[in-house]
C-alpha cells in the first residue's frame, strides 16, 4: 500500500463527513432454503444463552437473523440440529461460547458515526493541551471505526500524528477485534470522509490490495485492542478516562443491565470526563448516576455540566 506522511503543522481541521455505508451483516436466510429445524424451543434457548452471556435481548423479530448466524456453526461443527448445537455447547462448550456470542453480536459503525460527538471531544481535548496524557475508552469498539475516529480527533485536536493520547477499544466480539487491529477498509469505508482527512490519516491500496485502504500506523500505535464484556462483574482497566465512548450498545439491554453497566463504568471516568451515548440511548433512569450535558452527552452525576 502507498505511503503518506504528509501532516500540516497549519491549525486543527474541522471534522467533517458525509453518509457512509454503514458495516452490517444481511444474514436472513432466503425463504424455503433451511437446512435445519428451528423452532420455537430452540430460539428461546438461543435468546437465554445470549442474554445470560452477553446481556443481549433478542426479540421475536430477530428469529431468521439466529437462523442465519447460528446455521454457519452448525455446517462449521458437523452437526444435525440446533438441539444438538446447543446441548453441545452448554455441555462443553469451551471456545465456542465465543464463537456464538460473536455470531450474535450486531456490528453496525462507520467512520465518524454520529459527527456531533467527535467535534466536541476535539473541542474538549483543544482545551486539554497543556495537559498531561489522557485516556480514552471505547467500551463498544466494533472492528475499529470508532477507535481510529477518535485517534484521527486527537490528531486533529493537538496537530501532530503523536498526540499525548491513548485510547483502549474493548468489544466482546474477538472477530471484530482483529479487524480493528488490522486497520484494512474497503475504500468505500471512508468515502464520506473530507478528503484532507483521507490524505492524511488513510493510505490507499494498490495491486493486489487495490480497493483497499489501511489506516496510518501512528493512528494504531494510540490505541489498544482486547476483549472485554460488559457484563463482567468488574472491568480491568486502567483509567480515569477524559472521555468514554460507550454508543449504540446499550439498546440490546434491558433497564437493569444498562443500571448495572453505567454502576461499573462511571468509576472509570475522570472527575470532569464526559460519557458520550448513542442518539437513540436514554438514561433518565439513571439520574443518580449520570446527568446530561448537551446532546447525548453526559457527566457523573453531582459534577459540574
Amino acid at each position: 500500500m502507498s505511503v503518506s506522511t504528509r501532516f500540516p503543522a497549519h491549525a486543527a481541521a474541522t471534522i467533517r463527513r458525509t453518509p457512509a455505508p454503514p458495516a452490517n451483516r444481511d444474514d436472513t436466510p432466503v425463504p424455503g432454503t433451511r437446512d435445519f429445524e428451528f423452532d420455537d424451543r430452540d430460539f428461546r434457548r438461543v435468546a437465554d444463552l445470549i442474554r445470560q452471556r452477553a446481556g443481549i435481548a433478542l426479540a421475536d423479530g430477530k428469529r431468521d437473523m439466529v437462523y442465519g448466524r447460528l446455521s454457519r456453526r452448525l455446517r462449521a461443527l458437523g452437526l444435525r440440529s440446533f438441539k444438538d448445537y446447543l446441548d453441545q455447547l452448554e455441555r462443553d462448550g469451551g471456545d465456542e461460547w465465543q464463537a456464538f456470542t460473536n455470531a450474535l453480536t450486531t456490528n453496525l459503525t462507520s467512520f465518524f458515526r454520529e459527527p456531533h460527538h467527535f467535534e466536541r471531544l476535539q473541542e474538549e481535548l483543544a482545551k486539554r493541551r497543556n495537559d498531561g496524557p489522557l485516556k480514552i475508552w471505547s467500551c463498544a469498539a466494533s472492528t475499529g471505526e470508532e477507535p481510529y475516529s477518535i485517534a484521527i480527533t486527537a490528531c486533529e485536536a493537538y496537530g501532530t500524528l503523536t498526540p499525548p493520547i491513548r485510547i483502549l477499544a474493548t468489544d466482546v466480539d474477538t472477530q471484530v477485534l482483529a479487524t480493528g487491529e488490522r486497520g484494512v477498509y474497503p475504500i468505500e469505508r471512508i468515502a464520506g470522509l473530507d478528503d484532507a482527512l483521507k490524505r492524511r490519516y488513510f493510505q490507499r491500496g494498490s495491486g493486489p490490495n487495490e480497493g483497499k485502504c489501511r489506516v496510518h500506523p501512528a493512528l494504531r500505535q494510540l490505541i489498544e485492542f482486547r476483549p472485554l464484556n460488559l457484563l463482567a462483574p468488574r472491568y480491568e482497566v486502567s483509567g480515569p478516562f477524559v472521555a468514554m465512548f460507550c454508543r449504540n450498545v446499550m439498546i440490546y439491554f434491558d433497564k437493569p443491565t444498562q443500571r448495572a453497566i453505567l454502576t461499573r463504568l462511571v468509576p472509570h471516568l475522570a472527575d470532569d470526563g464526559m460519557l458520550y451515548t448513542g442518539h437513540s440511548e436514554n438514561y433518565l433512569h439513571a439520574a443518580d448516576i449520570i446527568q446530561p450535558c448537551g446532546r447525548t452527552l453526559y457527566r457523573r452525576a453531582g459534577t459540574a455540566a
